[in-house]
């Protein structure tokens, strides 16, 4: 069966996917939302990739290096044995300005270990997309490929092993180490074998070093620190945005339309991403996202759209590359996503969620504290005026809005963390005002989204459609997890959408037929929910099956196929990983307090 079966590799600049069998099949450059300069993942034929390709004798097996985003690919055929260490580089300049140094560029390092293995390089740049000819040119110290069909773009590929092998695909017999780097930009000195391990070894020291900062648990830290370091690779350091995933256009479900372009930051997903990261103790993160949200509301009136491209745009026109013929041809390949324009009323309480817990976790040094207050009451004030109208809501129909529960609840959300932020700064007079409007909301909620008939909370105001989402309203405290209203939502949604361990986001029909395909997020939504109910076992049983799901590496995309379990949808997914964090989380401190009493007990006798 075909799968995902992609390693992540980035410098929080851009990020590229290699194969199991160590092809380089996406990448784009400079940056993450460039056109991309291989694209296998979305046309076989057209796409291009960087593949290193060994005979039938040889088994290839991956892994990363441990607590690093160094991926190495190992291939032996029992007597002859070499690996490939592929990375963007990234670590601390060792200059006075400090800061990092994150090029646009991939490294391939060649590791000799054992014998004469032999291979054979495939490279095959495809520039813009694949959208026009790319013509390669060996030169005095690089290869150089470029492209004047859409415009005039190059990269460059440094290498230690003789170019025209390369070029023509010859066999290469290695017996000591050698290197590939591909860069965006011509270097002014040209690197060596030492220069390249060194950037290596500095790259893997950043990794070691950020993993470190990471909390550790007695149980699912392996999972917890790979999710943790993937979604660092899904950072942009340059704004602080964070993007929803790496990749465009890869279905939910193979051979239909719904795929769309993730490689821009969503206000919900990206407050996530920082809330668990920040659980995790990466300060840094979370104040270069905050600022990324400042910095996008200059002005006091100015509401926030539901994305932003990760400069900052504003605007993310999508449009078809109808020359591609998509994912498994799963057709259309889109660029940019017209979702930019929606209502989303539930983005307020998420972003609100997330400034009240950077203060509460880093009140003693949280800087633009005066520009979260601002921040604070315009959030207030557009949900106080905007509550009662409907939206497009967390899933984002193209259709009718309506009356979403998850975003009633995250209005709420925002009123009760208003309140605690105001509370937290001495902004008492403000206090009644807002307490009404929690209030008011609140019992809206209760009002409307409860369904007799379906004994729980329904997907919208008045609907008989149940959806993982309103799961959540326990996690942002709404509602507490022994609630009878909320245990009897818990069961209704495990007998409608549960499937054989997994979840349905719903399972009425939306914009695009009816769902075939599970939302990852959701099922692990629903896991944290039974432990919290009381389904420990349950809840604990229903995660180990659900990592089994995983790739080789531990990677999650969006979707999960119900009957093959294959992943699906774009990769690696930020939802997917923030939410394994958040379950393996609590499990853990479950089990630590179970191991504290039992320990205790042990003492007393």
């Amino acid at each position: 069966m075909d799968n995902l079966d992609y390693g992540i590799i980035g410098n929080c600049r851009s990020a590229a996917l290699i194969s199991k069998y160590g092809s380089l099949d996406w990448c784009c450059l400079p940056e993450f939302d460039s056109a991309s300069i291989f694209a296998k993942l979305l046309d076989e034929e057209k796409g291009g990739s960087f593949e290193i390709l060994v005979d039938d004798s040889y088994s290839i097996n991956q892994e990363y290096i441990p607590d690093t985003a160094i991926l190495v690919t190992r291939y032996s055929d029992g007597i002859n044995i070499f690996e490939v260490h592929d990375f963007m580089p990234r670590y601390h300049k060792p200059s006075p300005r400090g800061g990092y140094h994150a090029p646009p560029e991939i490294v391939r390092y060649i590791r000799y270990v054992y014998g004469k293995p032999v291979f054979k390089v495939l490279y095959n740049p495809r520039l813009e997309y694949a959208q026009g000819e790319t013509k390669t040119y060996i030169k005095k110290d690089f290869i150089a490929s470029l492209t004047r069909e859409v415009r005039f773009d190059t990269v460059f590929l440094y290498t230690s092993f003789n170019k025209d092998s390369v070029v023509n695909g010859d066999e290469i017999t290695l017996e000591e180490d050698g290197y590939f780097l591909l860069g965006y930009n011509e270097k002014i000195l040209s690197p060596t074998l030492e220069n390249v391990y060194l950037e290596m070894e500095r790259t893997k020291v950043y990794w070691l070093n950020w993993s470190n900062k990471t909390s550790t648990y007695d149980s699912y830290s392996k999972q917890i620190k790979r999710s943790a370091l993937t979604l660092k690779m899904l950072s942009y350091d340059k704004s602080g945005a964070v993007l929803a995933a790496a990749t465009t256009s890869l279905p939910e479900t193979i051979g239909e339309v719904r795929n769309w372009d993730y490689r821009f930051c969503w206000i919900r997903d990206a407050s996530m991403v920082i809330k668990v990261i920040s659980k995790l103790g990466h300060k840094n993160i979370a104040k270069r996202y905050l600022q990324f949200i400042i910095d996008l509301m200059p002005d006091k009136d100015e509401k926030l759209q539901i994305m932003y491209g990760i400069n900052k745009e504003k605007k993310l026109t999508e449009y078809t590359l109808d020359h591609l013929s998509g994912y498994k041809g799963s057709k259309p390949v889109r660029i940019g996503n017209a979702a930019y324009m929606q209502r989303q009323h539930d983005i307020y309480g998420i972003l609100m969620d997330v400034i009240y817990t950077q203060l509460e976790h880093f009140d003693t040094d949280i800087e633009n504290g005066e520009e979260l207050w601002n921040i604070t009451k315009g959030i207030a004030w557009i949900v106080g005026n905007h509550w009662k109208e409907p939206d497009k809501g967390i899933w984002e129909f193209r259709t009718e809005d309506r009356h979403f529960t998850f975003s009633k609840i995250l209005c709420w959300t925002a009123i009760d963390r208003a309140l605690k932020v105001a509370e937290f700064f001495g902004k008492t007079h403000r206090l009644e005002k807002w307490r009404a409007l929690e209030r008011e909301i609140r019992a809206s909620i209760h009002k409307n989204a409860w369904n007799e008939e379906k004994q729980a909370f329904t997907q919208s105001y008045g609907s008989p459609h149940l959806d993982a989402s309103v799961l959540l309203m326990e996690s942002y405290g709404f509602i507490d997890a022994k609630d009878p209203k909320y245990m009897s939502t818990v069961y209704a949604i495990e007998k409608e959408l549960c499937n054989d361990g997994l979840l349905y986001r719903y399972k009425n029909e939306d914009d695009f037929g009816l769902p075939s395909s599970s939302f990852t997020i959701c099922t692990f939504w629903f896991i944290n929910s039974l432990f919290k109910i009381g389904e420990e076992e349950k809840a604990i049983a229903h995660f180990d099956q659900l990592l089994s799901y995983s790739n080789h590496l531990g990677l999650f995309s969006e979707d999960i196929d119900f009957k093959s379990k294959r992943l699906l949808g774009n990769f690696p997914q930020a939802y997917s990983h923030l939410a394994l964090i958040e379950c393996a989380m609590n499990f853990s401190k479950k089990r630590s307090e179970i191991e504290m009493l039992e320990s205790m007990e042990k003492k007393d006798k």
